[in-house]
């Protein structure tokens, strides 16, 4: 297999199911990950403009909404003679569900006409997914020309295709099997420009989701005294907007793909965080997650895809668009509690119980499976392992070969119980319970007891078999491997325990000291693992790096426990870690550490959607936001950890559907408007 591609240099812009990838110039260059992606097949592999046979030089970009980027460029061999610039090329990108749009514009600031042959180079091989994250070159795809403004890029044998447009005839039309060369000899008088405008989109192959038609989230209007984190919850909201899907069927249920290039779909685990981030924007995007994900629950055992009744997918493809999995693959032993745990939450903040009350069905099956088959030996842990042999090795949300592994470097043999997968359907378990007592019948009573029975001897089973110490201190192992013993090495998967009921205050604490020793608190946020092990590697998916999302879970639980400082800690090595992605939060980053520039990992994706949604979390836990709409209040207690973010605005909030703002004073007093009087609020200060 080839290593996987690049992608932290290019340019990307996406209205879902379309991605461009680009050069920072703007150029889209044959023979790498560049191009236009739409349903997971690069429609476009080629478009480049050229000025007498030169490529414009370029002076930067602008990022706009997540479709949209403006590059800037000159031609310096045009124009005045000097050391001025006088003709401008600019290319106005946006991205479409189907396709893509550019508008290019010449514009002479010289002093005499400017003559010159502009040429648009276009090409596409109509590659799949799996084969550009390979690093494969499939052959580009001949063209042809339905007439001087319209090009065809055809797949022998399939209905698969892609077709080109320009708004102004071109001069002249080259073809070739590689593809295409349109034309323009343009005569620019002083002060003029000229303009075409391109348009391509696919044929064919629609994929399994579409576009989704609305965004089911307000968008927050956020002042602080952290500028970073203004810019940051700005931009991150903002990406978001270009990842929204939804079945062509039920288009209301909207949910968030994982992310672009290689995740533009529905993640079962993936789509669950971004949603469960978004609720204080709204329940809408996490109710149509949840309905999407429970029409897509498991009816059936099958070891090939690993679905089992009452399992929440992994991840849906079309038969041709995965990368080396089924198209529908359940292999995942986490998103089945998240989905319990979203549900739980939606409820809390807000989703009506009416509609919670639909769902009830597919939580009995959820907890079915939880409280049973998750548990394949009986041990009393939820477990997993591939038994197709050709799933994922690892089915938590390290789900990379060596993601699990003991400090000298040896890889955990399966079955494997990871210690968040215990503390997820802890708080799945007690979640169920809740919402089966409060909206469920009369025979749900002996469920919801049996269920919070199971999360104590769960609770209690964990503290005998999990916990280890080194010389930082005492925590809970990664995980167990198949022979029960513990993988005592520290990882940020720690940080996914806390605010989940698991732990009692004490082992919160120990949990809380050892995330922040210097280790694992990398200097611009959580390393996956101890960097002291011997797999270590800043530069390591699952192994040393820092994802984004996994260091806001760590901030969220820490500040729900009343661990403020190392929460806000964490919190600023994020945003500190902002600017040097254009305030673009990628998938994940090197873990570099203390006086080390921020180096990215150079095949994250960027935009991912639980990236994007990670700074509203920031958000959350700073205002310390406590919803119970079911029981009529919302607390609000601004964490003193967090003051220098203070004074901080933010409105554009939703609880219940009413719209919900909030200024704290630089003294950490909280004043808040909701525009409902059914909920009570009460406001103070985090612990």
């Amino acid at each position: 297999m080839r290593p996987q591609p690049f992608l932290h240099e290019l340019v990307t812009v996406l209205a879902a199911p379309t991605v461009a990838l680009s050069g920072a110039d703007g150029q889209i260059r044959p023979g790498g990950t560049e191009g236009v992606l739409s349903a997971d097949r690069r429609i476009l592999a080629e478009l480049t403009v050229t000025l007498d046979g030169v490529e414009p030089t370029p002076l930067g970009y602008r990022l706009g909404s997540a479709e949209a980027v403006t590059f800037s460029g000159v031609a310096r061999q045009l124009g005045d003679p000097g050391a001025d610039p006088t003709v401008l090329v600019r290319r106005e990108r946006t991205a479409t569900p189907d396709g893509l749009t550019e508008r290019i514009t010449l514009r002479s600031r010289a002093h005499a006409p400017v003559h010159t042959r502009l040429a648009l180079r276009v090409g596409a091989d109509l590659a799949g997914l799996p084969a550009i994250k390979c690093g494969d070159r499939r052959p580009p795809v001949p063209p042809r020309r339905d007439t001087d403004a319209v090009l065809r890029f055809a797949a022998p044998g399939t209905a698969d295709g892609a077709v080109l447009r320009v708004d102004v005839q071109p001069d002249e039309v080259l073809l070739d099997d590689a593809g295409a060369q349109l034309s323009w000899q343009l005569d620019l008088d002083p002060g003029t420009e000229w303009t075409v405008l391109v348009r391509a989109h696919g044929e064919g192959r629609r994929g399994p989701f579409r576009a989704a038609p609305t965004l089911p989230w307000s968008v927050p209007r956020i002042r602080s005294a952290a500028p970073d984190l203004d810019r940051t919850v700005e931009r991150g909201v903002a990406d978001l907007a270009g990842l929204p899907m939804a079945g062509e069927e039920h288009p209301d249920d909207v949910f968030l793909a994982a992310g672009a290039p290689w995740f533009f779909t529905l993640f079962g685990r993936d789509s669950l965080w971004a949603a469960r981030m978004l609720l204080p924007l709204g329940t809408g995007l996490a109710a149509g997650t949840l309905r999407v994900l429970a029409r897509n629950q498991g009816r059936r055992d099958d070891p090939v895809t690993g679905e089992a009744p009452g399992k929440i997918i992994h991840e849906v493809r079309d038969e041709s668009g995965g990368v080396g999995l089924p198209p529908r693959y359940y292999g995942t032993i986490d998103a089945t509690a998240l989905w319990v745990v979203t549900l739980h939450e939606a409820w809390r903040w807000g989703m009506p119980a009416a509609e919670v009350r639909e769902l009830l069905p597919a939580l009995r099956a959820a907890l079915g499976w939880l409280s049973g088959p998750a548990d394949a030996d009986g041990d009393g842990f939820a477990e997993y392992v591939d038994a197709s042999g050709s799933g994922l090795v690892n089915q938590g949300w390290k789900d990379s070969p060596d993601a699990v592994q003991f400090a000298d470097g040896t890889l955990a043999a399966p079955p494997i119980a990871l210690c968040e997968a215990q503390a997820y359907d802890h708080q799945a378990a007690r979640a169920g319970a809740a919402l089966l007592t409060a909206l469920g019948s009369g025979a749900d009573a002996d469920t919801a007891a049996a269920l919070t029975g199971f999360a104590d001897r769960l609770r209690e089973r964990f503290r005998a078999a999990y916990w280890v110490s080194d010389e930082h201190g005492r925590f809970p192992a990664l995980a167990l491997d198949g022979a029960k013993r513990p993988v005592p090495v520290a990882s940020s998967n720690l940080g996914h325990l806390l605010g989940t009921g698991l732990l009692d205050a004490d082992e919160a604490a120990a949990v809380a000291h050892r995330l922040g020793a210097a280790d694992l608190a990398d200097t611009y946020g959580l390393r996956t693992l101890s960097a002291d092990v011997a797999g270590a590697n800043p530069l390591g998916y699952h192994t040393g790096s820092v994802w984004p999302h996994d260091t806001a879970i760590a901030i969220a639980g820490l500040a729900a426990e009343g661990h403020g400082a190392l929460a806000a800690r964490l919190a600023g090595g994020l945003l500190a870690a902002a600017p040097a992605f254009d305030y673009r939060l990628p998938e994940l980053f090197a873990g570099t550490g203390r006086h080390e520039p921020v180096l990215a990992y150079p095949a994250s994706c960027r935009p991912q959607a639980w990236a994007a949604a990670a700074p509203v979390a920031l958000l959350a836990a700073a205002l310390g936001l406590r919803p119970d709409v079911p029981n009529g209040t919302l607390t609000v207690a601004p964490d003193p950890a967090f003051a220098g973010w203070f004074p901080l605005t933010v409105s554009g909030l939703r609880l219940a559907g009413a719209p919900l703002s909030i200024e704290v004073a630089a003294d950490g007093t909280a004043a808040v408007e909701l525009a409902t009087a059914d909920i009570s609020v009460t406001t103070g200060s985090g612990r």
